[in-house]
């Protein structure tokens, strides 16, 4: 049975519309890291944006991992189950 029911996520509009919510949630809150007093450890912590910056990073260096060193290493053959 398949539905033909559309979804909120079917139109282009909403999508936009979440993007740019998103988009501007992410401007207020680097607007409010270079006004929020930080208590910091070391100096590259006081750097606007550090914590996104290492978030991404640390993201795509999972997804690379990941992808080109543990995938071949638990990847099994087509007939693995037969």
């Amino acid at each position: 049975m398949t539905s033909n029911k559309k979804h909120i996520w079917d139109e282009r509009n909403n999508i936009k519309r979440l993007l740019k919510v998103f988009f501007t949630i992410c401007v207020v809150l680097f607007a409010a890291d270079l006004v929020v007093d930080k208590q910091t450890h070391m100096p590259w912590e006081e750097w606007p944006g550090f914590y996104a910056m290492y978030g991404l990073v640390a993201c795509v260096v999972l997804v690379l991992v990941s992808k080109y060193i543990l995938r071949p290493l638990m990847m099994r053959d087509e007939n693995y189950y037969e």
